[in-house]
């Protein structure tokens, strides 16, 4: 029962954050699609373009009033700390950004399952083998659209468990080594080390076509 609470809070929490990174914020963030134009049209659907996206995104003038603005307006399923939130929803848009640009589409369930497992740094094939399907060591993508739904939720929900137990410790979000981000309402952390491992993450899980093991 414990688990399947904690997959069900970090299914609620991961689903809030994917649809907040879809439509964006109101007076906040713009919708991440946007974002990735933006960044597509002045460089193409390149390296250059994704590394410039997380250069901006890590930027202090940038998350200062961010974190600030982003801790006040949305609201979680499950309480989180405005700070661990705000990190949160900047590493997912991120991760999602860089799927873009990547050309996947987010709408796809397959696609959002793997930009769930960037973040919380799992391994999709370990995630897929427990679930009973056998796949080797690198999951093409065209191979996890054939899953079914109802066995794609349930991969979501080990997904969400494993997010649940990772909060707070080295691979989610580390607050105690993070560098302080403090806006006009609150004072937030933001962790550079852990947000740009994510980063590298994402440009490997996107690339070519490739779903891959993340551990």
């Amino acid at each position: 029962m414990e688990e399947q609470n904690k997959s069900d809070k970090g299914v609620q929490i991961l689903n809030t954050l994917y649809e907040k990174c879809l439509n964006g914020v109101p007076k906040v963030s713009k919708p991440v699609e946007e974002l990735a134009n933006d960044y597509i049209k002045k460089y193409g659907k390149t390296d250059k373009a994704i590394n410039k996206l997380v250069k901006n995104q890590l930027s202090k003038n940038t998350l200062n009033g961010f974190i600030t603005g982003f801790g006040g307006i949305i609201t979680m399923p499950v309480t989180l700390p405005a700070n661990v939130t705000s990190v949160l929803y900047v590493q997912m848009r991120m991760i999602a950004s860089i799927a873009i640009i990547r050309g996947y589409d987010l709408k796809d369930d397959a696609v959002q399952t793997f930009v769930y497992a960037c973040l919380v740094g799992t391994s999709i094939t370990d995630i897929l083998k427990k679930s009973g399907i056998q796949v080797g060591n690198k999951v093409a993508l065209n191979i996890v659209k054939k899953i079914p739904g109802t066995v794609l939720l349930k991969i979501n929900q080990k997904v969400g468990f494993r997010f649940i137990t990772k909060a707070g410790t080295k691979g989610t979000i580390n607050l105690t080594k993070s560098v302080p981000v403090v806006g006009a309402g609150i004072g937030a952390t933001f962790d550079y080390a852990t947000t740009f491992t994510i980063a590298n993450r994402a440009k490997k899980m996107f690339e070519e076509n490739n779903l891959i093991n993340l551990n």
